[in-house]
C-alpha cells in the first residue's frame, strides 16, 4: 500500500509542477526516484501519461483524467494520516521557506527569528525574494512554503488570510530644508521624490496624483528600499512607503514621518499559502506561526 500511495503522490507531484525535477524538491526525494515511479506508473496504467516538452511535462489526455480522482483520494489519506501525525517544532530541524518583498524582510523578519529561535530553535529558515508574476507557481510546485505580501493576483487553489490594513506615508529628513512637521499637497507636489521599482505603491500614488491632474517630480529611482536610508535622512528627497515601515525608518530620530497629503485607500497585507496534504502537519505549524506573530507588529 505504502508503494501505490508513493506513486500516487508522485503522480500528484509532476501533475501540478509540471516537472520532474520540481516534483523531487516537493517530495524531497531524488529525481532518479521520481523517473523510476514514473515508469512504474506508465508500465501499470499503460499510459505514457505526460509527455516531455519545452514547456514542461505535458499530461496526456488519460492523465488528466486520472487527476482529480487521485488528488482527492490522496488528500483524504493524508488528511487521515496528518491527523495521527503532530509536527514538534522544538526537535524538528525542518527548513522552510518564506517569500518576502525586501521590505517585508527589513520589517518582518526580526519579528519572525525572534519567534522562531524562542519555540523552533533547530528549525531553518530561507527568506527568497517575492516575484509577483511567480508566485502562484511557487507555491503550487511548494518551491516555496508560504508568502507575505501585497498582491492582487494570486490564483488557483492558493489560500490567504489577512495579517493587517496598512496606509501609506511620507518619509523624508528631520531636518528637511523646507518641510517640517506638516506636508501640503503643494509642497508634496514640488519635493524631490525617490521611487522604488517594482513597488505597487509608486503605481497607487501615481493613479491617485493623475486624477487630481497632477504630477510628482522623481529624481531618483531605484531597485531596492535598503540603500535608501542615509540617502533620505541626509537629503531633501521624499520617499512614500507603508506607514509601519515609515516610522520604523524613522526611529532613529534622523527623519520624520508626515500623513500623506491626499487620500489613498488602504491596502491588506496577506499570508499566502498552497497546502499540500504530504507535509499538512508542518506547514500548518509554519502558517499559524507567521500569523500569529505578525498580526502582532
Amino acid at each position: 500500500m505504502s508503494t501505490d500511495l508513493n506513486l500516487i503522490r508522485t503522480f500528484v507531484a509532476i501533475y501540478e509542477t509540471r516537472s520532474v525535477s520540481a516534483a523531487a524538491r516537493r517530495l524531497n526525494i531524488t529525481q532518479p526516484s521520481v523517473s523510476y515511479s514514473l515508469t512504474r506508473l506508465r508500465d501499470l496504467l499503460h499510459d505514457p501519461l505526460f509527455t516531455r516538452t519545452r514547456d514542461g511535462m505535458i499530461p496526456t489526455f488519460n492523465a488528466t483524467q486520472l487527476f482529480n480522482s487521485f488528488k482527492e483520494a490522496l488528500n483524504s489519506i493524508e488528511s487521515a494520516i496528518s491527523a495521527t501525525r503532530q509536527f514538534d517544532p522544538t526537535r524538528s530541524e525542518r527548513s522552510f521557506r518564506l517569500a518576502l518583498s525586501d521590505l517585508g524582510e527589513l520589517y518582518f523578519l526580526p519579528f519572525l527569528i525572534r519567534e522562531f529561535q524562542a519555540i523552533a530553535p533547530s528549525v531553518g529558515l530561507e527568506i527568497v525574494q517575492i516575484d509577483s508574476n511567480l508566485i502562484a507557481e511557487w507555491l503550487q510546485t511548494g518551491y516555496v512554503d508560504a508568502a507575505v505580501g501585497n498582491m492582487q493576483f494570486v490564483g488557483g487553489q492558493a489560500r490567504k488570510t489577512t495579517l493587517f490594513s496598512e496606509s501609506y506615508s511620507c518619509l523624508l529628513s528631520a531636518s528637511h530644508p523646507t518641510i517640517q512637521g506638516t506636508l501640503t499637497l503643494e509642497q508634496y507636489v514640488a519635493a524631490n521624490h525617490v521611487v522604488v521599482a517594482p513597488f505597487t505603491g509608486h503605481h497607487l500614488v501615481e493613479d491617485a496624483m493623475s486624477e487630481m491632474g497632477l504630477s510628482r517630480k522623481i529624481v531618483l529611482r531605484v531597485p531596492h528600499f535598503t540603500s535608501l536610508s542615509s540617502s533620505i535622512a541626509t537629503t531633501d528627497l521624499m520617499l512614500t512607503l507603508p506607514t509601519r515601515i515609515a516610522k520604523s525608518f524613522a526611529s532613529e530620530g534622523r527623519m520624520q514621518v508626515l500623513p500623506l497629503p491626499f487620500q489613498l485607500p488602504p491596502f491588506e497585507v496577506n499570508l499566502y499559502w498552497y497546502p499540500h496534504a504530504e507535509d499538512s502537519a508542518a506547514q500548518q505549524w509554519f502558517c499559524d506561526t507567521i500569523n500569529r506573530t505578525l498580526r502582532q507588529v
